[in-house]
């Protein structure tokens, strides 16, 4: 009897505890790489005695609120379109560049560009919670077959994976919830609901 609740206390305090100290952990380690990385840089392009500890960390958002900005310039683009072509060409490296390609590609800022709503798709007596990433089907070239098909993707929980089915229309039911909610729900698998963590 005391051994299970000490058990159950114990998973408690591991479910509050461990989000928040991996989350710190993840920032820590990302704030410390981007100034470990931009710090010898800063200190060779800044005059003597100006750097200042925190530096890199704001130097890296700086590029990389530039690198945004800059990546619908039509040069920049052209650019990019080759870099990502010649990683496409890699044996070893595309296929860990395009991983990482994808995983960065569900975060909001391009959820919302590629991901165009949230639906529920039936199959007989069961739904799946997608996200329709092309309105028309037939737009990806795939021949007259897909007509009236609606491209719908479901990712699967913690994303290691998904699926894009052509599904047709009259199954596609629209949800009203955002996107970055939907991907909550269906990446945790529904432990967490459209209004937080599932009690």
């Amino acid at each position: 009897m005391i051994v299970g609740k000490l058990r159950n206390a114990l998973v408690r305090g591991l479910v509050v505890v461990l989000p928040v100290t991996l989350t710190a952990w993840l920032l820590w380690w990302m704030g410390s790489s981007l100034e470990t990385l931009l710090r010898r840089p800063l200190e060779v392009l800044l005059p003597s005695g100006v750097y200042r500890p925190g530096m890199g960390i704001a130097a890296g958002l700086v590029v990389l609120v530039t690198a945004g900005l800059l990546v619908n310039a039509f040069l920049v683009r052209r650019l990019f379109t080759a870099w990502e072509a010649l990683m496409d060409r890699i044996p070893l490296v595309k296929s860990i560049y395009g991983a990482v390609r994808d995983f960065v590609r569900m975060l909001p800022a391009d959820n919302r560009r590629e991901l165009q709503r949230v639906v529920l798709v039936s199959f007989g007596d069961i739904s799946a919670i997608g996200f329709v990433t092309r309105d028309d089907a037939a737009e990806l070239g795939l021949g007259a077959g897909v007509a009236g098909s609606v491209a719908v993707y479901f990712p699967m929980s913690y994303q290691i994976g998904g699926y894009t089915l052509l599904v047709p229309r009259e199954r596609v039911q629209p949800l009203d919830l955002p996107v970055e909610t939907a991907m909550r729900v269906v990446l945790t698998g529904g432990m967490s609901g459209a209004s937080g963590p599932v009690q």
